[in-house]
């Protein structure tokens, strides 16, 4: 199917259903149960989780099957987010071409950047993936404020020149991101009893979008260009001496993954029109390099197995405070309580990041493969055990 063989084309046929079906999967609790709170089946989160999953596929395509390891992707999402609101400011509100401009132009800042950074290997080339970001995070802080309006972020506003569409709505306000006329923002809402399931218009662009991108990069792994790729974090130097370069096919891994980073970043500015250079900080590729090793790095689902690990506990576990912790542990004594919330709360909240970094430090040391490795672990327990077989009794003699 679609030229996938059948263990690959049951791969994807999971991450469609299980993307298409993510407002039942990510609301399995009542919305007015205590449990509410760890619901992820609205709008702005299922956004996040299906594009940060398009941003850690793209790195994984370099980072997975190359072994260079990027410091610098977050420059690629920014450039694509701010090539989209500069399409939206001079051209439409529709998201196709704003998408498009943002592929393209990171596409070919991924090419300059690549070029230079891949005359170098190993921690040099992180060093210089890491500076180029870094410095391209200072440009749009400070230097090219006409350009990204500097640490205010660029916005839409009502002078905009909009060639093909109206700067202003019939009511004064500024018109919102739409697909041929569907605002990304409409939402319906389907009540089921205590539930109440939430289909936005822009998640499902974004599901979409996600689905082909993994689709790609199925077709990236299995092809000539993807075994290419192997070889080259196997042994670079041994496909050297069989007169093979490495570099262009280096060059057009990092490309293509600047692609996906500015498709990511271009999805972002058209469910919320606005880029920050805080996009390009170190902390954002640092970020994509935790989904990437979290979900396990040159695995097919693993990367977006832990943009939405991450992304979960970033909305979710940030937002259990004191006040939740007690209602919790309300049934103990007051002594006993208080003590409880005093341990747990260090983990949650403003400390999420310390559960994180314990969970990433476990993952490292008992499953370098990442999710996917506990996984396969699992299954194949349960399948050791279905395999044992039945003893046996021998008639006596």
């Amino acid at each position: 199917m679609f030229g996938l063989d059948k263990k690959d084309a049951t791969l994807l046929v999971i991450v469609a259903i299980l993307t298409l079906c993510a407002p039942f999967l990510l609301n399995p609790f009542p919305s007015e149960s205590a449990l509410a709170q760890f619901n992820a089946g609205y709008p702005d989160l299922m956004q996040r989780f299906v594009i940060f999953g398009i941003f850690a596929i793209g790195f994984n395509i370099l980072f997975g099957l190359t072994g260079y390891l990027s410091f610098g992707h977050a420059a690629f999402l920014g450039v694509g987010s701010y090539s989209a609101v500069w399409m939206f400011k001079l051209l439409s509100m529709n998201v196709i071409p704003a998408i498009i401009l943002s592929v393209v132009v990171a596409g070919l800042f991924s090419l300059l950047i690549g070029f230079i950074s891949l005359r170098r290997s190993g921690i040099y080339f992180s060093i210089l993936t890491l500076a180029f970001a870094q410095m391209s995070f200072n440009l749009a802080y400070s230097v090219l404020t006409p350009i990204t309006n500097g640490e205010t972020g660029l916005q839409l506003t009502l002078n905009d020149p909009r060639i093909l569409g109206q700067s202003a709505t019939a009511d004064g306000s500024i018109p919102v991101t739409s697909l041929f006329g569907l605002e990304m923002r409409s939402t319906y809402e389907l009540v089921m009893g205590p539930w109440a399931f939430q289909f936005n218009a822009g998640y499902y662009l974004c599901a979409v979008i996600m689905v082909l991108a993994f689709y790609m990069s199925i077709r990236i792994f299995r092809s000539p260009f993807g075994l290419m790729l192997r070889a080259i974090k196997s042994n670079q130097t041994r496909m050297s001496y069989t007169g093979l370069n490495p570099k262009p096919y280096t060059l057009a891994a990092f490309v293509i993954s600047g692609m996906y980073a500015g498709l990511a970043g271009g999805l972002m500015a058209s469910m919320d029109p606005l880029a920050g250079a805080e996009r390009m900080q170190w902390t954002a590729s640092g970020e994509v390099v935790l989904m990437t090793i979290l979900g396990g790095a040159g695995t097919l689902i693993g990367p977006v197995l832990g943009a939405g690990f991450i992304k979960y506990f970033e909305n979710i576990f940030s937002k259990i405070n004191d006040t939740v912790l007690h209602s919790w542990f309300s049934f103990m004594p007051d002594g006993l309580e208080n003590l409880v919330v005093m341990l747990v709360y260090p983990f949650i909240g403003k400390g999420w990041h310390l559960t994180l970094g314990l969970m990433f430090m476990m993952v490292v040391i008992f499953l370098p493969g990442g999710l996917v490795e506990g996984g396969q672990r699992i299954r194949r327990l349960f399948r050791r055990k279905d395999d044992t077989p039945a003893a046996k009794t021998e008639p006596a003699e």
